[in-house]
């Protein structure tokens, strides 16, 4: 799966479960499997971390990154001040039943609907244990700057602690990617291209607009676009164009020549024959026999998009 197809799936909703500055004698945690992401800052003292059977060091000035599914044994070698973070970074509906999890628990098929994805998982990803933050003291400063916002319970402060955690995210991945995104084998997201099309339906779009800020070149647009949606831009921005006429036609008493401004069209005339040739009516015939005529143009309408 790529990052794309699983953001589709599941939305980048980063959510901080449980975050301190953790300051600690020499400590002992006993294997347990998380359920979620563990990012650690190690600022003062030495720790010895086992996960996934591997033995990892750490000194003050470290970070490590555990993922979901990992098996891990933690230990304080010598008193430490080790600021951490459990968090999602995926949206699931179901995150406030999750949990950091306990001493000895490693079979977690009770909580699979609970568990996050795994960033290793994604085609072309692989985060290491012991990160290496390009700008490590700018990753510290933010790091600690979450920290100290979620332990502020003021919304604003948890709002600004999420968004410091997106930062964090956003900046693993890019560190630790061995490819660039741009290179990769994906198809790019239009999930955002009907509000796109929403905000600037009363204006001249065209398929160059579309593919300018999409930042693609028009045939890869076209092509693209076809892919995610069943049919060419500009067929989507006439259904778009359409379905927004015949919801003011049918709820508000609006003009048919001021519908046709806010729905994009040049003249009442551009609109009535794109209406006639979608719907199989004129909108003024539409709007005075909605009740009688609903059904037709539905019908009528369904199978000129085919």
């Amino acid at each position: 799966m790529n990052l794309n197809e699983l953001l589709q799936i599941n939305p980048f909703s980063p959510y901080i479960r449980e975050c301190d500055y953790a300051v600690r004698p020499p400590w002992y945690f006993p294997e347990r499997r998380l359920l979620d992401y563990l990012l650690v800052y190690f600022q003062e003292g030495n720790c010895l971390f086992e996960i996934d059977g591997e033995e990892y060091h750490f000194s003050p000035g470290d970070f490590c990154f555990a993922q979901p599914g990992s098996l891990k044994v933690m230990r304080g070698l010598t008193p430490t001040v080790t600021p951490f973070a459990h968090f999602d970074m995926f949206y699931n509906p179901l995150r406030e039943e999750s949990f950091p999890t306990r001493a000895g628990q490693t079979d977690l098929k009770d909580y699979l609907h609970l568990i996050q994805p795994c960033l290793n998982d994604i085609d072309g990803i692989h985060i290491p244990v012991r990160l290496h933050p390009k700008d490590p003291e700018k990753f510290r400063m933010t790091m600690l700057r979450m920290v100290e916002s979620w332990q502020n319970r003021d919304p604003l402060r948890q709002m600004e602690a999420q968004s410091l955690a997106s930062e964090l995210i956003v900046r693993i991945i890019y560190d630790h990617n061995g490819i660039r995104f741009s290179e990769m084998e994906t198809l790019p997201s239009f999930n955002w291209f009907p509000s796109y099309l929403s905000l600037h339906l009363s204006e001249s779009v065209t398929v160059e607009d579309m593919a300018r800020r999409a930042n693609l070149s028009v045939s890869r647009f076209r092509e693209v676009f076809k892919k995610t949606f069943d049919m060419p831009p500009h067929k989507y921005l006439m259904h778009i164009r359409i379905q927004h006429a015949k919801e003011l036609l049918i709820n508000t008493e609006y003009s048919v020549e001021k519908i046709a401004e806010y729905c994009g069209f040049a003249d009442i005339h551009h609109l009535s024959k794109t209406f006639k040739k979608m719907v199989g009516i004129t909108p003024s015939f539409f709007r005075n026999n909605h009740n009688t005529t609903t059904n037709l143009a539905k019908s009528r309408y369904s199978e000129n998009l085919l």
